[in-house]
C-alpha cells in the first residue's frame, strides 16, 4: 500500500534533513567514505530512540544495525526509506525472523528485522514461496520488477520475530555490491543523544613478545572524572616495560537510561595517534571476530568487555583506521610519554582519559607460556591427531598463535568415549573446524546413525559416524565427548484435541522442544495438504492460522516434529471447524 500522505512526510522529514546537512561536518568522527545524507527518512515514525547502536558488542559478534525502541508493543507501520524494490524476503526460526530487503537507486540496501507481519503484496508473495517449497523457513531473492515500493510506504509492521528480546525494529544499512554493514547513523538518520560515551577502565597488557592469551599479565587501573573529562584515580605514571597493548571499559550512555556502543575509540601518544578503531561499516562474515577485538578471558571469567586497543594478527576486522605496530608500545628511553584516550559516539559527543607511562626495565611482570603438545601458527592450517581423536583447522580459525594443549580423561557414565579436552574455551576461534572422536566399542550398531559430539555443557556440536569414528563441527576450544540422542521432540497441545470443535478459534497451537540435537523440521499437515506452521523459539511457540483453504466440517490433523538425528514424534487429532 502507498501512503496518501508521503508528500507530507517528504515535507515533514525536510528540516530534520536541513539540520542534519549542517551539522554533518560538525560531528568529527572518523569516516573513510562519503554516505549520502539526505536519501533517507527514518524507518518508523516514533521519537527515535535507541535500544541498540551499530557496532555495539554482542555475543560473538558485532551489532549490525540500529534497534528502534518501539515502546515494548508491537505492530507500528515500517516504511521504506527510500524508493527501491524488495530484493530478498526471509522469514527464520531465530536470527532476524521476519526481515524484508530493499535495493534503492543509490546503491545502498535497507534491511528491515524482526518483523511483526508484511504488507499485502509481500505477505501474498512469501506464503506462495513457503507453500511451494512447504518450509516456514525460507530466504529468497526476488527481482526489481516484482515488488517496487516507494518511500514512505508501509512495508511491514514492527514486531518480536526471531532471536528478538523483545518488541522494536532492526534497521541496517548495507553496500549493495559488497554488502558490508554500514552505521545508519552516517546516512542523515538522527538520534538526538547529548550525553558523552562513558569510561569505566584501564587496563594494560605486558605482552612481552607472547601472543595475546588468558596469561597475559593484566594491570587494571581505576579511573574518575565525569562529564566526558577522565583520568586515573591513583598512579600518576604508569611504569612498564617490554611491548605493553592497552584497553578500556566503555560505553555510550542513552536518555532512555540504557548503554550503548560507542563509535570510536583512539588512543595518541604525545599527541600521535597509535590506535584507532571506528564502527564505520564491516563485513558481515568478520563479525565473530569481535571475540579477537575484545579481551576474551576477562568476558567469560569475570564478564568484562575490555575493548582491546591493540590487534591480534589474526584478527581480519576491517574497522581499524589507525594502528601503529598492532597497536602496541615499546619505547625504551627514560620519558614520560602523555597518553590520552577519545572515546567518541555517532553524534560526535566526546569523552577523553589521559595519563602518563614510563620505560622502567625494573618493572617487570613475566608472562608465562604455558606448554602444549603442538605449536599452531595463525597463519596456516592446523591439525593434531591421536589413536582416538583427530582435529583439523582450516587457515583462518585463530587470530594468534598458540601452544595447543590437549588432554584425554575418563569417559563419563552413558556416554560413547573418553573426554577430549581441545584446548581452552577461554580462547575464541573465528569459525568451525573438522573434530572426529572415536567411539567406544559399546557404541551399539544400532546407535551409530544417533551418535553424536556435545561439549562439557552438555550442547550439540553435531554428528555423524563414520568408519568407527564421530564427526562434529565445533566453533569453541572445550571438552568434547560422544553421547546418542534417541529421544524424539516433545509436542504438547495447547488449543486442540481429539474431536474438538475449532470453530470460534483463529489458529491451532503448540509447545514443542527438542532434549539434545535440537529440531530440525516441523510439518503440519490438514486433510493431508501441507499448511503452514508458524515457530517461535523464544517461546518453543508453534501454531497454523486458519485460512480460507480450511473448510467447515470435519477435519484430520497431523503434526510431525523431528530433531537433528532424525528422531520424530507425530501428533494427530480430528477437529472441526
Amino acid at each position: 500500500m502507498r501512503l496518501n500522505r508521503h508528500i507530507f512526510r517528504k515535507i515533514q522529514f525536510a528540516s530534520s534533513f536541513l539540520f542534519l546537512a549542517i551539522t554533518a561536518s560538525a560531528q568529527d568522527i572518523p569516516v573513510s567514505n562519503k554516505y549520502p545524507a539526505t536519501d533517507f527518512i527514518p524507518p518508523i515514525e516514533l521519537p527515535p530512540s535507541l535500544a541498540g547502536s551499530f557496532g555495539e558488542i554482542r555475543s560473538g559478534h558485532f551489532h549490525s544495525g540500529l534497534d528502534y525502541r518501539t515502546n515494548q508493543r508491537e505492530g507500528y507501520p515500517v516504511y521504506a526509506v527510500a524508493d527501491g524494490f524488495v530484493s530478498r524476503l526471509r522469514v527464520q526460526v531465530g536470527g532476524f525472523g521476519n526481515a524484508v530487503y530493499l535495493n534503492h537507486p543509490n546503491g545502498y540496501t535497507t534491511v528491515y528485522a524482526h518483523l511483526q507481519r508484511f504488507n499485502s503484496r509481500i505477505e501474498r508473495v512469501m506464503k506462495d514461496y513457503q507453500y511451494r517449497r512447504q518450509s516456514y523457513d525460507v530466504d529468497f531473492p526476488l527481482m526489481a520488477i516484482e515488488i517496487p515500493v516507494k518511500k514512505g510506504e508501509v512495508i511491514a509492521w514492527s514486531g518480536n520475530t526471531g532471536s528478538s528480546g523483545g518488541p522494536h525494529l532492526h534497521f541496517e544499512v548495507r553496500d549493495s555490491k559488497t554488502e558490508e554493514i554500514i552505521n545508519p547513523q552516517l546516512f542523515g538518520i538522527d538520534i538526538p543523544d547529548r550525553i558523552k560515551p562513558s569510561i569505566g577502565g584501564l587496563y594494560m597488557y605486558r605482552l612481552n613478545g607472547q601472543p595475546f592469551s588468558e596469561n597475559t599479565p593484566r594491570q587494571y587501573f581505576r579511573i574518575t572524572g565525569a562529564g566526558g573529562k577522565y583520568r586515573l584515580y591513583q598512579s600518576p605514571v604508569i611504569n612498564y616495560s617490554g611491548d605493553v597493548g592497552f584497553g578500556i571499559i566503555t560505553d555510550d550512555p542513552q536518555p532512555a537510561g540504557n548503554k550503548n556502543g560507542v563509535y570510536s575509540i583512539e588512543l595518541k601518544m604525545d599527541s600521535v595517534t597509535i590506535f584507532l578503531s571506528a564502527m564505520e561499516r564491516f563485513a558481515f562474515n568478520n563479525s565473530r571476530a569481535v571475540n579477537s577485538h575484545i579481551d576474551y578471558p576477562s568476558l567469560l571469567l569475570y564478564g568484562r568487555t575490555i575493548q582491546k586497543s591493540f590487534i591480534e594478527p589474526g584478527n581480519p576486522l576491517g574497522i581499524y583506521k589507525t594502528a601503529v605496530n598492532r597497536g602496541l608500545i615499546n619505547v625504551t628511553d627514560d620519558k614520560i610519554h602523555n597518553m590520552t584516550y577519545i572515546v567518541k559516539d555517532a553524534k560526535g559527543n566526546t569523552s577523553t582519559l589521559e595519563f602518563k607511562i614510563k620505560y622502567n626495565r625494573q618493572s617487570v611482570i613475566e608472562s608465562k607460556e604455558e606448554p602444549g603438545v603442538k605449536k599452531f601458527l595463525y597463519n596456516q592450517a592446523n591439525e593434531y591427531s591421536t589413536q582416538a581423536m583427530r582435529a583439523v583447522f582450516p587457515k583462518g580459525v585463530l587470530y594468534s598463535d598458540i601452544n595447543f594443549r590437549y588432554q584425554l580423561t575418563p569417559r563419563k557414565r552413558g556416554t560413547y568415549s573418553p573426554v577430549h579436552k581441545l584446548h581452552t574455551r577461554l580462547i575464541p576461534l573465528h569459525s568451525n573446524y573438522e573434530l572426529w572422536i572415536k567411539a567406544d566399542s559399546t557404541l551399539p550398531v544400532h546407535l551409530h546413525r544417533k551418535a553424536l559430539i556435545v561439549d562439557s555443557r552438555g550442547i550439540s556440536q553435531g554428528g555423524v559416524y563414520e568408519n568407527g569414528y564421530v564427526k562434529g563441527n565445533p566453533r569453541v576450544f572445550g571438552d568434547f565427548y560422544i553421547t546418542v540422542d534417541t529421544i524424539p521432540p516433545s509436542i504438547r497441545p495447547v488449543n486442540i484435541s481429539e474431536g474438538k470443535s475449532m470453530k470460534e478459534l483463529s489458529k491451532i497451537s503448540f509447545k514443542i522442544s527438542d532434549n539434545l540435537s535440537g529440531i530440525r523440521s516441523f510439518n503440519g499437515t490438514i486433510d493431508g495438504q501441507w499448511v503452514l506452521m508458524e515457530f517461535d523459539p523464544k517461546t518453543a511457540s508453534l501454531w497454523h492460522v486458519f485460512d480460507d483453504k480450511t473448510a467447515p466440517g470435519k477435519h484430520h490433523f497431523q503434526l510431525v516434529v523431528t530433531d537433528m538425528m532424525m528422531n520424530s514424534r507425530t501428533f494427530n487429532a480430528i477437529f472441526y471447524k
